[in-house]
């Protein structure tokens, strides 16, 4: 890893990063999907951060998002505009101090950014997967990544840590792999989806599946569905917002423009936005991807999967200690449920702290530099490293 690079007065990059990868479960030896279905071989992009100390107990895992990846944090080259995506919160001195800890991420299998996914050529055709994919779920995204913890000969992980459907992964770790888990800090996630959330997905799913350019998934040798994906993009990104937010960012005003235009045309600030937004996600992301990972998402239920329709039941199986972070303005996943969670964590005498952070910014708040977040996940680590020590 090079040194330093400064990219804003205050804050200090991990520097140049390089993408690695695992590949493993050849045939016959295919990794069984909670489908009953086999998958191999597999390929996970990763990336790490950070130095592994001798005694190998400074692992933080981070799992990302839907249309995240592997690049958390840092630059591929020195001319990059952009880092990773919580460079805000990885690096030395942060929040996630790389200083500290040996940070791993991993792209999830099914998605498009170097993992294993329906873009992926299937060894036994000789094409992409296409639909031909199994549908995977948030278990098997885990179950790929002790994989990776395995070849990489780490044992114990000090915490893992993620928001969204990357809270999903960091609770199924918990659950599936208690001896492993020290910590955990889960944001703005939940257990299951709800209804609602369900829905606003198979939407967005439809959105792409309506386009003709789709093919029943096998478009990877033609056009490709841009205009279903950037509907299906528009309508997940009015999800990962809030209404204050959107009021105070655009509130009803006119794109370029002192007057209705009286056609079809993005006339409204908030128009252009997103359909910017959707232009912006078909240039690097795969349609197939995103119903691939939604659906895992709408299937994931931690209490059906390990509790017997019980959450209390499915955190007796976590040994972790916990810190668990909602926002004010996340009605994707309300703080209700991250309440919920809590509630079934301390009947089983875990170690929880909860904290509901005001933010105005919906659920996308986790990504966003927030100071009080940064304090309370750099103490909280501090702590469990202190005692785990």
């Amino acid at each position: 890893m090079s040194e330093y690079i400064e990219h804003d007065r205050n804050a200090i990059s991990v520097g140049i990063v390089e993408k690695k990868y695992f590949t493993f479960a050849d045939p016959p030896g295919e990794m069984v999907l909670e489908s009953g279905a086999g998958l191999g071989p597999i390929t996970l992009a990763y990336e790490t951060y950070g130095s592994l100390n001798a005694d190998k107990s400074n692992v933080v895992l981070i799992p990302h998002a839907l249309s995240g990846d592997s690049h958390v944090a840092g630059y591929y080259q020195p001319e990059d505009k952009n880092p990773g995506w919580w460079d805000n919160m990885v690096g030395p001195g942060k929040g996630i101090d790389t200083d500290k800890y040996f940070v791993v991420c991993s792209n999830i299998i099914g998605s498009c950014m170097g993992s294993t996914g329906p873009n992926s050529i299937n060894p036994k055709t000789g094409l992409p997967y296409a639909l031909d994919f199994p549908v995977v779920t948030i278990g098997d995204m885990v179950q790929a990544q002790k994989a990776l913890m395995d070849h990489l000969g780490i044992e114990k992980i000090l915490s893992v840590v993620g928001g969204s459907i990357g809270g999903m992964q960091v609770l199924e770790w918990c659950v599936r792999y208690p001896e492993m888990v020290v910590s955990a800090i889960p944001l703005a996630t939940t257990t299951r989806h709800s209804a609602l959330a369900i829905a606003f997905n198979e939407v967005a799913r439809q959105a792409i599946m309506a386009d003709p350019k789709w093919n029943n998934g096998n478009y990877y040798s033609g056009p490709k569905p841009d205009l279903g994906l950037a509907v299906a993009r528009m309508i997940g990104h009015i999800t990962y917002l809030s209404d204050k937010s959107m009021r105070l960012k655009f509130g009803r005003r006119l794109q370029d423009k002192s007057d209705f235009s009286f056609n079809f045309d993005a006339d409204f600030q908030v128009e252009s936005y997103l359909r910017y937004q959707g232009r912006k996600f078909v240039d690097r992301f795969d349609a197939n991807s995103f119903l691939y990972i939604t659906k895992a998402a709408d299937y994931y239920d931690l209490e059906k999967q390990h509790g017997n329709g019980s959450s209390v039941e499915a955190f007796s199986r976590t040994k972790a200690r916990f810190l668990v972070v909602s926002f004010t303005s996340d009605w994707l996943y309300p703080t209700y449920q991250s309440r919920d969670m809590v509630k079934a964590m301390k009947k089983n005498g875990l170690d929880v702290s909860f904290c509901e952070i005001e933010a105005d910014w919906g659920h996308d708040a986790f990504l966003i530099p927030n100071e009080r977040l940064t304090t309370m996940i750099r103490g909280f680590l501090e702590r469990v490293s202190h005692a785990n020590e």
